[in-house]
């Protein structure tokens, strides 16, 4: 188990720093078309849909990482009253409900990508797939993840939750 906590930490590692950088060149990508548009008077026509297909991935992975980390939505004060062991059951129940989400992510966003393959983005010249795609490998991460807090709570290992320390792997 401790292997693949080490192994999901590097993916949720590489998945934050992909969103990081994804969050940074959409900002470039912003600025650069204000700065064409209002000072140079032309417009790159490109840079638009770009950037909102990296705010794609920039979500998809930062939520998929919130997850993991325990940042995902939860209605927590019944637990305050509850013992550490219906905590443990009731927390393995959201993660159950979360992975179940991750599931329709990947099924529904495939169905997106391949009803919208043949069409093409005029101003990237690409598939209009490309747009679901950041929502089919969020989905992938978030069933991934949720699957490791079920198995770590199974194993009597700590998962992470909102507001405690980062998670040891």
């Amino acid at each position: 188990m401790i292997f693949i906590a080490r192994m999901t930490s590097i993916l949720a590692r590489a998945a934050l720093w992909t969103a990081g950088i994804g969050l940074v060149l959409m900002t470039v990508f912003i600025a650069a078309q204000v700065f064409f548009r209002y000072v140079l008077n032309d417009s790159l026509i490109w840079s638009e849909p770009a950037s909102v297909m990296i705010m794609g991935w920039f979500i998809f992975l930062g939520a998929a990482v919130g997850t993991r980390e325990g940042y995902h939505l939860s209605f927590d004060v019944f637990l305050y009253l509850l013992p550490d062991r219906g905590k443990d059951f009731l927390h393995s129940i959201s993660d159950v409900f979360v992975g179940c989400f991750g599931g329709g992510m990947i099924y529904y966003g495939t169905e997106l990508a391949q009803k919208t393959a043949g069409n093409t983005i005029p101003s990237l010249g690409i598939s209009g797939a490309f747009d679901f795609i950041p929502l089919v490998a969020g989905g992938v991460l978030v069933v991934l993840f949720s699957i490791e807090r079920i198995i770590r709570r199974a194993a009597g290992l700590p998962t992470a939750r909102f507001g405690e320390t980062e998670l040891e792997d």
